[in-house]
């Protein structure tokens, strides 16, 4: 499989994604520091590649400027919407459900076997369920399994590195598992 990047006029932080992959990490939006850069997840006290490393999706902690080395994990990232904010409560409503099209379209095109929302902001208004849990949703996005995770944000302190790492490690056995399926 060669790896592809999904690139669009509007989005500073490309995604990472290629066909196929068992889990597509979907991000609320580009933090400054992330688009700015170009790769996700740069942000000082953002605990994402700690925890992907400690959950078991990788064999060694990544930096943020190795991030499109996913794609040898069978992962994926991208976000639900693409204009970088200094945080994600900065977007309204209306413009994370006006994004749900192109995320659904991106998801049926490469086909990933799950889409891990981190956290339950973006899956909420995109499917206009007011309550979403945690972990496996009744309901798929875009022909993929969702699961929503804790958002590793810096700014996320209710939830500790190690109930994020359960949380993560918690889909990592569930996607390995479905390869059985």
């Amino acid at each position: 499989m060669t790896s592809m990047m999904y690139t669009h006029a509007d989005q500073p932080l490309p995604d990472i994604i290629e066909p196929g992959l068992s889990i597509l990490f979907c991000g609320i939006n580009p933090g400054m520091s992330a688009a700015s850069t170009g790769h996700h997840f740069v942000g000082r006290g953002n605990r994402f590649w700690r925890v992907l490393h400690r959950a078991g999706f990788t064999d060694e902690e990544f930096r943020p400027e190795n991030d499109r080395q996913l794609l040898r994990y069978g992962c994926g990232l991208t976000t639900a919407v693409a204009r970088p904010t200094v945080r994600a409560d900065e977007l309204s409503k209306a413009e994370i459900h006006a994004a749900a099209t192109q995320l659904e379209y991106k998801v049926r095109h490469y086909a990933p076997r799950f889409i891990a929302f981190l956290g339950k902001m973006a899956l909420s208004e995109m499917s206009g369920r007011r309550t979403v849990q945690w972990g496996l949703q009744d309901a798929g996005f875009g022909g993929a399994r969702a699961w929503v995770l804790p958002n590793p944000s810096g700014l996320n302190r209710a939830f500790s590195l190690d109930a994020l790492v359960a949380a993560y490690r918690e889909l990592r056995v569930a996607a390995e598992s479905s390869w059985q399926d």
